[in-house]
């Protein structure tokens, strides 16, 4: 029973969620098979929201090819460089990706800084590549929090709320179990299980309204300046993760305070996102970006 995952005010019972098997002796987990599907999801997009607005949508694959591998190493320096009190210590765990530890927030930050290098490499207009990139981007991040579900992580305190789940005690980490979750647990199955927001699902759902936005924002609003959609992404992702992320229990902190680098961090991209959609408007009038069709 240790497997399972309910939605009690769903009526929702799981009873054998698992998080890996085997193949032919080979060891597969579904957080990977997850990931897997999440970047193969978003090249897919890329390539074809390269096509509609007229660019080429090779030069797009191969950028995505590039950005992955760089964003799984932003992803785990980040996570690592606010967990070094337990790297330092263990620092040939740093290579450990079996072992998880990977933070979107990292992933993110590399990959825009590979796609501005691509792009001046390229002879592309960086904000551009952005404004395409983006969407893929946040579809793929949207698909990825399921991982989370399967590896009963980066869910929220207690609540009692009809998105209410509930995990066994044995089948989460310690650490992520707060005060208030230990002293509000429940016997299902005759099983002790934490009753928790389940944080995954929310930014979930939220990264995938935010990428069917961007998309209809891209290919049918009245964009005025390269970069709009960028910066929209900065404002809708990091408006919907700063809420969000004020509920977890895994949070990483800024070392030295209680305050969660990833609520300031989104904090920050708020303001960018804000602050440049209307500097970037007024600056711009109220004339319209046009991309130009490629000929077949």
């Amino acid at each position: 029973m240790s497997d399972m995952i309910c939605f009690p005010h769903l009526h929702l019972m799981l009873p054998h969620v698992v998080r890996s098997f085997s193949v032919f002796g080979v060891r597969i987990t579904c957080y990977g098979i997850i990931i897997a599907a999440a970047m193969m999801a978003g090249i897919f997009l890329a390539v074809r929201l390269a096509g509609r607005t007229g660019q080429n949508p090779d030069m797009y694959f191969n950028f995505a090819l590039i950005a992955i591998v760089m964003s799984v190493i932003g992803a785990r320096a980040y996570y690592v460089a606010f967990s070094w009190d337990y790297y330092r210590v263990y620092p040939a765990e740093i290579i450990n990706l079996r072992a998880g530890g990977l933070a979107i927030y990292g992933g993110v930050i590399a990959g825009v800084l590979t796609g501005l290098i691509y792009a001046l490499v390229r002879h592309i207009r960086p904000f551009v590549l952005l404004d395409t990139a983006v969407p893929a981007l946040v579809l793929g991040q949207g698909i990825g929090r399921w991982g989370n579900f399967f590896n009963r992580e980066a869910f929220g305190g207690y609540t009692d709320f009809f998105t209410a789940m509930q995990l066994p005690v044995s089948a989460v980490n310690a650490s992520d179990i707060t005060r208030q979750l230990s002293e509000n647990t429940v016997m299902v199955n005759g099983v002790e299980c934490i009753q928790v927001h389940p944080t995954f699902l929310y930014e979930s759902v939220w990264d995938l309204t935010v990428a069917l936005i961007l998309v209809l924002v891209l290919l049918h609003g009245k964009r005025r300046f390269d970069g709009e959609v960028f910066f929209l992404y900065l404002l809708l992702y990091g408006a919907g993760r700063f809420w969000i992320e004020r509920l977890r229990t895994d949070q990483l902190l800024i070392p030295g305070t209680a305050i969660p680098v990833s609520m300031a961090l989104s904090g920050v991209l708020v303001l960018i996102g804000l602050v440049s959609l209307v500097t970037g408007r007024m600056r711009k009038g109220r004339s319209r970006i046009r991309y130009r069709r490629r000929r077949s």
